[in-house]
């Protein structure tokens, strides 16, 4: 079983994912890093020697073939791209031979805000003050994102608002959810 978590940039997929998959004693994996470990370089290093973001797509998705092919029992944290473009081809391909649920993560803009995280282009954190001027204009790119990834959110198996849940409690949800819909059995746990 290989459960792919997808949704917004910050919404807590890797996270929820690392916690998820502790829970179930399955191996993690985030796509980004995997995707810097492979090329070697950070992530917006890779993007400018592509010509578009399809470019860079393209080189991602050889990565997500590669952690679909050779892991089971696995949670992936995807991309906001993750069941659109390139990515939708290698998950499809993989769905066809392997036991693989897509879980898209919601949760509210204004929370999505309170945990933007900001990277220089090697990836290393940097901090950003947000005042109420630049809030606004980050709650506005991340409402525009979701609408640009929307049909990619929708084609996930499950969807999952996670608004107003505490995180210590997710990964609980995410199980209970999976048993009830018949995806995962109890003494799988």
């Amino acid at each position: 079983m290989i459960l792919y978590l997808t949704g917004s940039s910050c919404v807590g997929k890797t996270t929820i994912g690392k916690m998820l998959a502790a829970k179930m004693g399955y191996s993690f994996f985030d796509v980004d890093e995997e995707v810097e470990r492979y090329y070697q370089k950070p992530i917006e290093r890779i993007q400018d020697e592509c010509f578009s973001m399809n470019g860079f797509r393209e080189k991602a998705r050889v990565v997500l073939d590669n952690i679909l092919s050779n892991n089971d029992n696995t949670v992936i944290s995807g991309t906001p791209a993750g069941l659109k473009f390139a990515f939708l081809q290698v998950y499809k391909k993989h769905k066809k031979k392997k036991e693989i649920v897509s879980i898209h993560l919601k949760d509210t803009p204004k929370n999505i805000l309170s945990r933007l995280t900001f990277f220089d282009k090697d990836s290393r954190p940097i901090k950003e003050n947000l005042d109420e001027s630049k809030k606004k204009i980050y709650l506005k790119e991340i409402t525009a994102d979701y609408n640009y990834f929307k049909d990619s959110y929708e084609r996930a198996d499950l969807q999952i608002d996670i608004t107003d849940i505490s995180l210590e409690m997710i990964p609980n949800l995410l199980i209970k959810i999976l048993v009830e819909s018949g995806i995962i059995k109890c003494s799988m746990m």
